[in-house]
């Protein structure tokens, strides 16, 4: 019995024990399950400490550098890039010309691919310390990244890998991109439009246009000091996608029909669409009328009136062409412009509209724009040519031969104030003097021809010299 309670007591005296025993192995399980739930938490990249040495290190090889001693400032610049490379933006400054160095003196051409890619990894590091730098953000130095790669990697023909670098750049920084980048993206566009021109059009189409309109708005600036080259760069552009294949008017027609379908509403796209194909030449286009009525209808700008105009001549709405004309001409700011649309309104009238008059009036509108027109006085001396003031009758029909006289002097007058046409201007003037009235034709009308002036009669109403 007594053996019996000792063994009942020793067992209740266990049970605690065991029960402790039990629900620590719960929770030493439940804690091995909540770890192997819990997320990783990677940590953060530790920035690198900028000691007394990596800022006098610094000074070093940026004094080094200011005077071309390369080959001083590349111990102090490697082991500031290596240690500290957030220590201050001039490691990268001065790190592309310590690089490029370095490329231009590599003995194989191990060593030169090395240190290409090493300049790659440079922007990429200067991206990573640097990027958020207010002056030269991330777009910027991909800019230069782009910039490199093309003028480094000459064994790749295409320069695929810059153009996502290209483009991020301009599209970020749009008119206030240096001009050599948004020039950079038209170009390796065209490369890529070159290597596949069924994969490519569109994006070239877009990347040209983009470019473009970058740089006419530089162009168009009068304060800014780049004025002059963006301009010229634009017509270095113009001319390679003129000649691309890209700028078939009907290719065009079959990127764009859609878009402006899709962008009936918005007057920016359209605008877009409008200025591309203005460009190009390619005015009498069913898409470009639907893009520039659309636009026209939504905000009346000149491209759109210019547009509008067009669509009525191709329909034969003389009348309708006039009055978008004239809009164009309320609102155009380029002088130029304004005297090309009155001088296609001229054109209408002196072919369509048959009114010699008011032909003569709008080519004098011109001229008051851009008084070096010289196809306004060869128009003007045309239509002088064609003219009959004086009737039928045999007086009449020597008195007609003085619209001759005035009319060579509008082709001595265009040829005059512009070169270009001094070829057709003297065909005209040895055509026409032919029919000059003959001296017995002057004898005959001694009244008429008595001094040396004569005032041409009719609409015409100007004195010339006889002859």
């Amino acid at each position: 019995m007594k053996a019996r309670i000792l063994l009942i007591l020793a067992l209740c005296a266990a049970l605690p024990s065991f029960a402790c025993a039990k629900d620590k192995k719960k929770k030493d399980k439940k804690k091995v399950e909540t770890e192997q739930v819990q997320p990783v938490v990677e940590a953060e990249p530790e920035v690198p400490v900028i000691t007394d040495e990596c800022l006098m290190n610094v000074s070093l090889f940026n004094e080094s550098v200011k005077n071309n001693q390369f080959a001083d400032a590349l111990e102090p610049w490697t082991k500031v890039y290596n240690e500290c490379p957030n220590a201050n933006r001039a490691i990268y400054n001065s790190g592309q010309k310590i690089i490029k160095w370095q490329i231009s003196n590599a003995q194989t051409e191990e060593e030169k691919a090395a240190l290409k890619n090493k300049l790659m990894k440079l922007y990429d590091d200067r991206i990573k310390w640097f990027g958020d730098d207010p002056k030269y953000p991330k777009a910027y130095i991909l800019g230069l990244k782009a910039l490199d790669y093309v003028e480094y990697f000459t064994e790749d023909p295409v320069k695929e890998p810059a153009y996502p670098w290209i483009k991020e750049s301009v599209t970020t920084l749009g008119s206030k991109s240096q001009i050599p980048m948004i020039n950079l993206l038209a170009e390796v566009s065209y490369l890529l439009y070159k290597s596949n021109p069924e994969k490519y059009d569109e994006q070239y189409v877009e990347d040209y246009q983009l470019a473009t309109d970058y740089l006419t708005e530089i162009s168009k600036d009068k304060t800014n000091k780049n004025a002059v080259a963006a301009k010229q760069y634009k017509d270095r552009l113009d001319l390679i996608f003129a000649q691309s294949g890209a700028a078939d008017c009907n290719k065009l027609d079959e990127l764009y029909a859609q878009i402006v379908t899709d962008n009936i509403g918005d007057l920016d796209a359209l605008g877009k669409v409008i200025t591309l194909y203005k460009r190009l030449g390619c005015t009498e286009s069913d898409v470009y009328f639907a893009a520039a009525e659309a636009a026209h209808k939504l905000q009346p700008t000149e491209s759109s009136a210019v547009g509008c105009a067009r669509m009525c001549l191709k329909k034969k709405d003389y009348d309708g062409a006039i009055e978008y004309y004239e809009q164009a001409v309320k609102l155009a700011d380029d002088d130029y412009d304004k005297a090309d649309y009155l001088y296609n309104i001229a054109l209408i009238y002196s072919v369509n509209n048959s009114s010699y008059s008011k032909a003569r009036e709008y080519a004098r509108q011109a001229l008051k724009f851009n008084d070096g027109m010289g196809k306004c006085y060869i128009l003007i001396g045309r239509l002088y040519a064609s003219s009959k003031p004086y009737g039928n009758d045999a007086k009449g029909k020597i008195l007609n031969k003085t619209v001759y006289w005035v009319a060579v002097d509008k082709f001595q007058a265009a040829k005059q104030i512009d070169p270009t046409i001094t070829e057709e201007a003297n065909k005209l003037i040895s055509t026409y003097s032919r029919y000059f009235p003959t001296k017995e034709e002057r004898f005959d009308l001694p009244g008429e021809f008595g001094s040396g002036t004569f005032t041409v009669g009719g609409w015409i109403g100007e004195t010339t010299r006889v002859r």
